[in-house]
């Protein structure tokens, strides 16, 4: 009974005077009922109206100006000419009614291409038959997604844009985004990251008449502003956010709600026949030879190096080994003596792209400073001098296509002012110049790292004066400025490093605490990034800790600290273990894996030759001298990492590893003497 008397109260509202507005389907699906007492019925079981699907034959035969491309493991489609089988009647949607729902999502995973300033590309619109006018769109440019739509005021027609700026999606990599409208709120979400929410003036109109309209996937019936990428999913989800359909997930840029079929599989033989199901194509070629530059012009070029045995993919900076046969550590070769301007306390090695390879070594005298030096002919040679201040470390970072390199400054400057120093990479001049000082306290270190597209700088301050209990500090970009600024501080303890890392969606930041002013035997913290700034996540108690290390093997993740001295009022000892952590997912933290015996340890470097992984510390003494081997562990699975080779260091405080078309290195820094070494790695 209780259902018959809804039903006639329905039956009444209906033919009543109060309902006034309309009933929309789509594939036979009730969208909404809607009446002036803003009564609304909703059905949450709406289908995906998945749009590629419509200009796909579903028997896989080909489709004129239409190629099927696979690229970075996924497959997409690509648009070559503008012809009708990319169009089709909105009616094949709007089936009972020609309304477009007032609230709806459009997903889509593309692979858009680097895009020349002013230059959109649309991705798809909604047209009447006849018009230029487009009803309903979307479209990218280098740096910016717009969202298009008109609205009828009178006999006028208003065209609207609502832009997300700060958005790249032309960087040839696959993105998955979600544009959901409802009322006055327009969001834009990114590989399941935090959405970007717009508010409008007027709420998106539920009168967009799509009568007599069609969609057309990757243009608006013109060659200029026809999209050049790659397209795998477009989807329309009327009457929901659908980013909750799809998100969280483990391959956040390739994420699925609807795709064709002819994009899911693999490329299958029928047994009938020899020939694949359906067209395929790959977009690269094979260049043989050896010794092949890789600069922009090369990139995504697959090379086969004859001699090596191996297949390499150019990502526009270096050879990327996609296939090789597989390579085992031998031994390690002394390679060269790098005599350096003064003792070395770290390196850092980076690439320029169209340039070379360089590293840059902090030195603890001011004049003639710190050095920067490039690999040319098969070793590093001096190429610039910048003036520092008993200089800690250096942190190479590229903020969009420009370069900076940064200095930690640990002594004040010839006018008793203390700044670390961030310096800018000049393309006209080919070397780096001065571009902002930032006030610190005898730092130690420098992290620079992105979150949701923002660049970060954060600095550990050591100590000012006698007082090792201060601020390090965040800085963050400022676009407008162009400038960092400070954003968050964080108390320390004669901080000594820090280690930005991501698991999934979280970032985290993590700082090596070496001294309190009585004792080394205190707690380092683990900070996670949580509605804007870096709260505490966890505190590992540490012994004079000097540096973090995070890698991964295959899914476990794995946290190693350097401890370098236990030193309180009663004891004083070098000798002590460094400890390797790894994330326990239940529990939610890091535990105790392994502990190393160390010698006042400064700093750990993961690396890997063919498929082992290595662990090598840099053991800088042991509490009689400076002449302590550095040891090289191998992981061995369930036994951890067991010692590989033992090699002679003097003073040793960093270690880097890198690589050459020639083989790979390691590199060492010494602290007591003005040598710096590099060692080849010998395989076999």
């Amino acid at each position: 009974m209780e259902v018959v008397r809804k039903a006639f109260y329905l039956v009444h509202l209906i033919t009543s005077s109060l309902f006034c507005l309309y009933l929309c389907c789509i594939n036979k699906y009730i969208l909404a009922l809607q009446c002036t007492d803003h009564l609304y019925i909703s059905f949450s079981d709406l289908l995906p109206l998945d749009i590629l699907s419509q200009v796909i034959p579903t028997d896989g035969s080909p489709v004129n100006g239409l190629r099927l491309i696979q690229e970075q493991g996924a497959r997409g489609l690509r648009i070559t000419a503008l012809t009708p089988a990319f169009t089709f009647p909105a009616s094949h949607f709007f089936i009972s009614c020609d309304i477009f729902p007032e609230e709806f999502s459009v997903v889509l995973t593309l692979k858009a291409a680097m895009l020349v300033p002013k230059k959109n590309e649309y991705i798809v619109t909604l047209m009447e038959d006849g018009s230029d006018t487009v009803i309903l769109g979307l479209r990218y440019s280098p740096s910016k997604f717009h969202f298009l739509f008109v609205t009828k005021e009178g006999q006028e027609i208003v065209k609207n844009r609502v832009t997300f700026r700060d958005v790249s999606l032309g960087d040839n990599h696959w993105h998955t985004v979600v544009l959901a409208v409802s009322g006055n709120h327009v969001s834009l979400t990114i590989d399941c990251s935090m959405p970007l929410e717009m508010v409008l003036d007027q709420p998106f109109p539920s009168n967009v008449n799509t009568r007599g309209s069609r969609f057309i996937i990757g243009s608006r019936r013109r060659w200029k502003g026809m999209y050049t990428g790659l397209l795998r999913q477009l989807v329309l989800v009327p009457g929901s956010d659908a980013s909750s359909k799809i998100c969280p997930s483990t391959n956040p840029r390739l994420a699925t709600l609807s795709i064709p079929q002819i994009l899911a599989d693999i490329p299958v033989k029928p047994m009938d026949n020899e020939v694949l199901k359906y067209p395929y194509e790959a977009a690269m070629k094979v260049t043989l030879g050896s010794n092949l530059p890789c600069t922009k012009n090369e990139s995504g070029q697959l090379w086969f190096d004859t001699l090596r045995h191996g297949l390499y993919l150019c990502d526009s900076q270096e050879w990327i080994t996609m296939l090789q046969a597989s390579k085992r550590l031998d031994y390690v070769q002394e390679y060269q003596n790098l005599i350096t301007n003064s003792e070395t306390l770290d390196i850092e090695t980076f690439v320029i792209p169209s340039v070379g390879l360089f590293i840059a070594t902090a030195n603890r005298k001011s004049q003639p400073g710190s050095g920067i030096y490039k690999w040319t002919d098969g070793s590093f040679k001096p190429y610039q001098n910048l003036t520092t201040y008993q200089a800690q470390a250096w942190k190479h970072f590229t903020i969009g296509k420009k370069i900076f390199l940064a200095v930690a400054n640990f002594e004040k400057n010839e006018k008793n002012m203390e700044f670390s120093v961030i310096y800018k990479w000049s393309p006209q001049k080919m070397k780096f110049v001065l571009y902002q000082r930032l006030k610190t306290n005898s730092a130690r270190d420098m992290e620079a790292f992105q979150i949701n597209g923002e660049t970060f700088l954060a600095i550990a301050n050591h100590r000012q004066g006698d007082n090792h209990n201060i601020d390090s500090a965040i800085y963050k970009w400022n676009p407008r400025t162009r400038l960092f600024e400070t954003n968050q501080t964080i108390p320390t303890s004669g901080a000594y490093d820090w280690e930005f890392f991501t698991i999934g969606l979280y970032s985290f930041l993590v700082v090596a605490n070496t001294f309190n002013g009585t004792s080394t035997r205190i707690h380092s913290h683990i900070y996670i990034w949580l509605g804007g700034s870096f709260r505490l996540f966890q505190s590992i108690l540490t012994f004079g800790a000097t540096d973090w290390e995070v890698f991964q093997l295959g899914e476990r993740i794995f946290l190693a600290v350097a401890n370098s001295q236990s030193y309180d009022l009663e004891t004083n000892s070098y000798a002590i273990s460094s400890t390797i952590y790894e994330l326990n997912i239940t529990a939610q933290m890091f535990v105790p894996f392994q502990d190393i015996p160390t010698y006042s340890a400064v700093d750990w470097e993961f690396f890997t030759v063919g498929d082992d992984n290595f662990l090598v510390v840099a053991n800088s003494f042991d509490g009689t001298s400076f002449s302590v081997k550095s040891i090289i562990y191998r992981w061995q699975g369930y036994e951890g990492f067991v010692a590989a080779h033992q090699l002679p260091t003097f003073g040793c405080t960093d270690w880097e590893v890198f690589n050459t078309p020639t083989g790979s290195y390691l590199m060492y820094s010494s602290a007591k003497e003005p040598v710096s070494k590099v060692l080849k790695l010998k395989t076999y």
